[in-house]
């Protein structure tokens, strides 16, 4: 009977003409296939930074290697890369991709006469010095903080004969091959680049008349869109995890450049179903608070109620869990981990501050979360909260993190909290809580200012060869620093091998983290000054601030269409606005 019904389906599936993985699914694997959400492409190297001989000996004719390769090989040995190690000299080739990519490596053995697997070592990079570091060699400073952490990066492989062989995945964009058997030869046809992504169109953008913020706008958008992986991750080497504070810009970033994507609301949801109250998700208070926010600002933008009821239980539940750790005096007492970012981890007066500034915001949200689901109860403990909330303002210590938040809170006005954020410049930023910085900037009006710290900050990572923004960056630390894309120099910085802190330390550090991409969304948000002002984007406001700038324009994703729009200055300092938008979008 069962083999009746099995022969009925196969017939079925073949009339439907049903895609080949329901087919296959169903016919061979009972069900057990799962599709996979992302694409796989082949990337060829651009450049070989380095090996290690250019007499023709134990590296030759390595130019092949740049060629393009259509994944099949044959019995010629005709156009291959080949290498040999000796007693004297390891046979060795370092690789540039050209761009950060997450993925893994294809390596094209070609024919040789000896059939026996043949081992190399693969080392992956992020920068150069990363690619070119030896773990176990704690000689070379900074070169022993290189890790195997989340991904593995450094690694021994057998390459078949006459075969190809695929191995990953981590961030990288530079790959280092040594041939460790020795008296052998190793011939290569192809080392390529599994680029994997999810293949989602771009559907905001941002141009204007500087080119250099042209190019952090973008580098921000690829950098998170690196990061949607299974997951909403914070990097692609290392911290390949869901930090459920972390995602916040993230997030804002994919709703400027991509839309609604259901990748957000997985990972939203992976904190709420992995972290059972009383808990904090990750552990940590600020990234529940956070949750709230991330909530408010997704159906802002995106306008789905019925998304948002499912989080009904579990929100009212965690609000009136923080509102517990509230005090009389209004003071909040969160227990947990108490974090805000790396840089004021040590420093606790300012995580209060911080905190304090966090739960205000959270509980708005709460509010503004209540009344769309017209749950009068939780709004109204929502408002209690905040106004007790507001009984206690802590100080900003000067700190910028501090003020931003505490601006945002609006328990700070913002012409207090600019010249803290604005002391020396682009010092003292942060790849993180930038975001929020710039966001307090915009609130007194500093738009030129806000550009030029976008400018010097995000840009001087582009200035030591960043592709995809960091998970940290020191900005005085850019002074004779050696940039990512070369090879080390003793009489250099080296801003990877050296830098670091925390969790971070030298070669450890991410260079495509996510909670980077700030300025994506507020170039956005302010330049093009397109603000959403109410639920699913129906209403948006749109206020350009050119500052320096001659002419800005751009394109915005929302439920209902793009929102296209072009800023030209005039002569007599006056913008001249032309917008394109969707018949059920109201443009303020």
């Amino acid at each position: 009977m069962k083999t009746r019904l099995f022969f009925i389906l196969f017939l079925f599936l073949l009339s439907e003409n049903v895609p080949a993985q329901e087919y296959l699914s169903e016919r061979f694997f009972q069900g057990q296939l799962v599709e996979d959400e992302i694409t796989r492409a082949y990337l060829t190297p651009v450049k070989i930074v380095w090996q290690s001989d250019n007499n023709n000996k134990q590296v030759k004719n390595s130019e092949v290697l740049l060629t393009q390769f259509d994944g099949q090989l044959s019995t010629s040995g005709e156009g291959i890369c080949l290498l040999r190690s000796d007693n004297e000299t390891q046979a060795s080739i370092l690789l540039d991709f050209g761009k950060e990519l997450y993925g893994g490596i294809e390596i094209a053995a070609a024919i040789r006469s000896e059939k026996k697997p043949l081992k190399v070592r693969i080392r992956l990079g992020e920068s150069v010095s990363e690619a070119m570091s030896d773990c176990i060699d704690n000689s070379v400073p900074g070169m022993s903080s290189a890790t195997n952490d989340h991904s593995l990066r450094d690694y021994t492989l057998e390459l078949p004969w006459l075969g190809t062989i695929e191995v990953g995945n981590s961030g990288f964009r530079f790959v280092r091959i040594d041939l460790l058997d020795k008296e052998v030869d190793l011939p290569i046809r192809s080392v390529r680049a599994i680029f994997r992504y999810r293949d989602i169109p771009y559907l905001g953008s941002f141009k204007c008349d500087n080119e250099r913020l042209n190019e952090i706008w973008e580098t921000g958008a690829y950098t998170v869109h690196l990061n949607m992986q299974e997951y909403l991750w914070d990097g692609i080497k290392r911290d390949r995890l869901v930090w459920l504070g972390d995602v916040h810009p993230e997030i804002m970033t994919i709703n400027t450049v991509f839309g609604d994507q259901e990748i957000v609301k997985k990972s939203l949801d992976f904190g709420r179903d992995t972290t059972p109250l009383p808990q904090w998700m990750n552990g940590i208070s600020s990234y529940s608070l956070w949750w709230i926010i991330a909530h408010r600002d997704l159906y802002l933008y995106h306008g789905d109620l019925d998304y948002l009821k499912e989080q009904q239980a579990y929100l009212s539940a965690l609000i009136h869990q923080i509102i517990s750790k509230i005090g009389p005096d209004g003071k909040e007492n969160l227990d947990g981990g108490r974090f805000l970012d790396w840089p004021t981890a040590r420093d606790s007066n300012v995580i209060h501050a911080g905190l304090q500034s966090l739960t205000v915001m959270a509980m708005e949200a709460g509010k503004d979360i209540a009344g769309w689901l017209n749950d009068r109860e939780l709004n109204n403990v929502c408002i209690k909260a905040s106004e007790s909330l507001h009984k206690h303002l802590p100080s900003d210590h000067g700190n910028k993190q501090a003020a931003s938040l505490l601006t945002l809170a609006g328990m700070l006005a913002p012409n207090q909290a600019s010249p803290v954020i604005l002391r020396n410049g682009a010092t003292d930023f942060a790849t993180f809580y930038g975001y929020y910085m710039l966001e307090a900037l915009a609130k007194d009006g500093k738009y030129r200012e806000a550009m030029n710290i976008i400018t010097d900050y995000w840009g001087a990572m582009l200035d030591l060869g960043a592709t995809t923004f960091w998970e940290n960056f020191n900005y005085e630390e850019r002074l004779n620093a050696l940039p990512i894309d070369q090879l080390p120099d003793p009489s250099k910085f080296d801003i990877h091998a050296d830098g670091g802190d925390h969790c971070y330390i030298g070669l450890r550090a991410s260079l495509c983290h996510g909670w980077a991409s700030g300025p994506t969304a507020w170039l956005t948000a302010h330049v093009l000054g397109i603000q959403v002002i109410e639920p699913g984007s129906k209403v948006i406001r749109i206020r350009p601030n050119l500052g320096d700038l001659t002419f800005a324009e751009g394109s915005f994703p929302t439920p209902y269409g793009v929102v296209t729009v072009k800023h030209v200055k005039q002569a007599d300092g006056k913008i001249k606005s032309e917008i394109d938008a969707p018949k059920e979008i109201k443009i303020i």
